[in-house]
């Protein structure tokens, strides 16, 4: 059973990215789903005198071990400023201190969306790029713009072509799992 780490990049409490990513992870049929809150992984700005000091978080390692305890890492990514959260960047910067390539070889389908007509493009170029140089493989791609117009609790992505799209990404997602 494929067994999938999603989350949303965001620690707002009504995080639209969680929800998106939410649902994407329903979409796999027989699939083991954890679906974890960045506000449960809380810890101080990262900083290396604060890590020579106290060393690592334990809620880095936590982090660390859901990673490699998982077959696809599934992240909706909210766009701050063009980039990460500080929530998500934080997160990465303690993981990153026990193992450079944090997401330890794992495919990975990354999502963003956001309230306006870009839909988080600027955070998912850097994601993409970058993911790959912390020890992960993008499988697909996926962004979503205008996210009240677009998506709704009960029918998830409501407008056609996006929905088309979101679908073919999905598909590139379960044939890798296929092979």
């Amino acid at each position: 059973m494929l067994k999938i780490l999603a989350f949303g990049a965001s620690n707002s409490r009504n995080s639209i990215n969680k929800q998106l990513a939410a649902y994407a992870a329903e979409q796999f049929e027989d699939a083991a789903v954890t679906l974890i809150d960045l506000n449960d992984f809380d810890m101080p700005i990262y900083g290396i005198d604060r890590e020579k000091e106290n060393g690592i978080p334990d809620a880095a390692q936590e982090f660390k071990s859901l990673i490699e305890a998982h077959d696809l890492i599934l992240i909706s990514l909210a766009e701050h400023n063009g980039s990460y959260t500080v929530a998500f960047k934080n997160l990465l910067d303690w993981t990153s201190r026990i193992e450079q390539k944090l997401w330890s070889g794992r495919p990975m389908f990354l999502l963003s969306t956001s309230p306006g007509k870009r839909g988080g493009v600027s955070v998912m170029e850097t994601a993409s790029v970058r993911a790959g140089f912390m020890g992960g493989e993008v499988v697909a791609t996926f962004s979503l713009p205008s996210f009240r117009n677009n998506f709704s609790a009960e029918e998830g992505i409501t407008d056609s072509e996006l929905a088309k799209q979101f679908q073919e990404k999905l598909q590139l997602v379960r044939k890798h799992f296929a092979q």
